[in-house]
């Protein structure tokens, strides 16, 4: 799959890493450095360029940048008509601690409403980046841990799906975007979790339901 990844933070690298290593063509675009860029292309065999390029050749568009730097990176994508775009950014404030958008929306129902042409789908925004290569790792196993998804497209969701289980998570399908409502303040739960909890910040989640 060709795959362009929008921001190279923790979590547009760590997925760009695994996803070329399960022999993806990913495209890195938007840093702050472009040496970064070139030095991870190098390294993986993979490439590197403006957004505009990486969402172009793409099938798959990884959003992966601060809230504040949202439209910032979407004013550089040129269309994003007809594609899969997966969305993991959080609508935080600036020091990454306030939610800004409420529960009466979401800011993947923000995103859907301001760029219609694009299949969003939510996903890679309640895992920790740190978790990604240990997940990875145990790849197959017989209870892997699970990753949220949603949107309306049936199809870009069954993609971002199979992108999901190369990494090694089990998808777990939550409907429509609606559901980022509760998906996003959730993923608060996971940094707090992850990150102010001890034991380190590789942090999954299973959910199961009991029989009685």
């Amino acid at each position: 799959m060709r795959i362009g990844i929008v921001g190279t933070g923790n979590m547009g690298e760590a997925l760009g890493r695994i996803w070329a290593h399960r022999g993806h063509q990913v495209t890195f675009s938007y840093s702050r450095s472009e040496a970064k860029l070139q030095a991870l292309a190098d390294e993986l065999g993979a490439s590197c360029g403006s957004v505009l390029d990486a969402v172009a050749e793409a099938e798959v568009v990884l959003l992966a940048v601060h809230w504040s730097r949202v439209e910032d990176a979407l004013s550089r994508a040129g269309s994003l008509a007809g594609k899969i775009v997966a969305n993991c950014c959080i609508p935080l404030d600036e020091a990454d601690e306030n939610l800004v958008v409420g529960i009466g929306t979401s800011g993947a129902e923000l995103l859907a409403v301001a760029h219609p042409g694009a299949r969003w789908v939510g996903a890679f925004n309640t895992c920790p980046s740190e978790s990604l290569p240990l997940v990875h790792a145990g790849c197959g196993g017989a209870h892997p841990p699970q990753l949220m998804l949603y949107g309306e497209d049936a199809d870009a969701k069954a993609q971002i799906a199979t992108l999901i289980q190369d990494v090694g998570f089990e998808p777990l399908d939550l409907g429509g975007l609606r559901n980022a409502r509760f998906v996003e303040p959730f993923a608060m739960v996971t940094e707090v979790l992850a990150y102010r909890h001890p034991g380190g910040e590789a942090l999954t989640y299973r959910f199961e339901k009991l029989q009685a």
